[in-house]
């Protein structure tokens, strides 16, 4: 498998689920490397913005900032290996992240089986860009699937951002539920006729700001939040970024 590096190893932590319907919850959060995607905002960039990929980001021309060098931001590591870790921090819900972890699917599967062979009860989150359908192995292991689709603010094509196919198909498990990053009221009308392109029901939807700090988060939260009051959505704060700011292994 290949993880996030963070300081000499994996990037691995215990934490509070910041976002989602399951936010507060205390959670281990394993952030693979490697995406499909390039969203200009992205704040987990270091797993997919590689030196020598074309792929812009926000950050381009501000101080300090680069591109990754791969040998710098990814630690290969066995899911027994992973699973070791983990189970140091005494806590039953995992989530497993990213980049787009659904690329290392077969490395997921064998770190749930390793976690609950051991007995016990395990709870597995994935936060996925709803773009690859895993298979049935998988879903008879995964709990809670936090699916964000990409909207055209993450400044790619619809082509390569949007499969409704899949969010249809994910949709039906009964275990997804779909988080949309909003930046204006723009983002309200491609979420709406999204919803009803792939079949997702509205009681499955959770709106969140895009934003990395409290300032950034609280030019959009009033009116989302209301928006999402009157439509029947649900709303998502950054709990994270509320406590820690736009740090990683938070």
């Amino acid at each position: 498998m290949k993880l996030a590096r963070l300081g000499d190893g994996a990037e691995i932590f215990h934490t509070l689920q910041g976002e989602g319907v399951s936010v507060g919850a205390p959670a281990v959060f394993v952030r693979l490397s490697l995406c499909n995607l390039h969203c200009v905002w992205c704040d987990t960039d270091h797993t997919w913005n590689f030196e020598g990929t074309p792929w812009k980001h926000e950050k381009d021309g501000s101080a300090g900032y680069a591109k990754h060098r791969k040998e710098d931001v990814i630690v290969t590591m066995s899911p027994d290996e992973v699973a070791e870790i983990v189970r140091g921090f005494g806590c039953r819900r995992v989530v497993l992240t990213g980049g787009e972890p659904l690329l290392q699917e077969a490395g997921l599967v064998g770190l749930m089986e390793a976690l609950r062979g051991e007995g016990g009860e395990w709870f597995f989150e994935i936060e996925t860009n709803g773009t690859i359908m895993p298979g049935a192995g998988f879903l008879g292991l995964i709990g809670q699937m936090n699916v964000s689709p990409k909207l055209a603010n993450s400044g790619m094509g619809e082509d390569l951002r949007l499969k409704p196919t899949v969010l249809t198909g994910l949709a039906a498990t009964g275990k997804a539920w779909f988080k949309f990053v909003v930046r204006d009221e723009r983002d309200i009308s491609e979420i709406r006729t999204l919803l009803d392109r792939a079949e997702i029901p509205g009681n499955r939807v959770i709106l969140m700001s895009e934003g990395r700090t409290v300032e950034a988060l609280d030019k959009t939260a009033a009116w989302l939040a209301e928006r999402c009051r009157d439509l029947g959505f649900r709303f998502s704060d950054r709990l994270h970024v509320r406590l820690w700011g736009d740090r990683r292994g938070v």
